[in-house]
């Protein structure tokens, strides 16, 4: 949605969920992967630092100092005399209430005529 307000399913459209836009997630030695945001894949249900957690088996899961998470910042009007650069957040709650970007994934009803 680009801001921090949740947007509305279409007419005639269901909400699956609603979460955060996220982007992408890179690595060392520029290994990463992407989100396409027209994907469901794209709106996360929660804000996690860090989002990415790669399980090799066996029950084994981690994550790594060096991954680096994405997701999509709110656009707000610049503050005055910062020239242009974002907003100064303090702590977690901020940032996910006014900072980050705001999705829903919809599903198209399906209607099913009267027997």
């Amino acid at each position: 949605s680009y801001t921090n307000d949740l947007p509305e399913c279409p007419n005639n459209w269901e909400s699956l969920w609603e979460g955060y836009s996220y982007i992408m997630v890179t690595g060392g030695g520029g290994v990463g992967g992407g989100q396409d945001l027209g994907s469901p894949g794209s709106c996360m249900e929660d804000f996690f630092l860090p989002s990415f957690i790669e399980c090799v088996g066996r029950g084994m899961c981690s994550y790594y100092v060096n991954n680096l998470d994405y997701w999509l910042a709110a656009k707000k009007d610049p503050m005055p005399g910062m020239f242009g650069m974002g907003r100064i957040y303090n702590g977690l709650d901020q940032i996910q209430s006014q900072g980050l970007s705001r999705c829903r994934v919809c599903a198209k009803m399906s209607f099913k005529p009267d027997v």
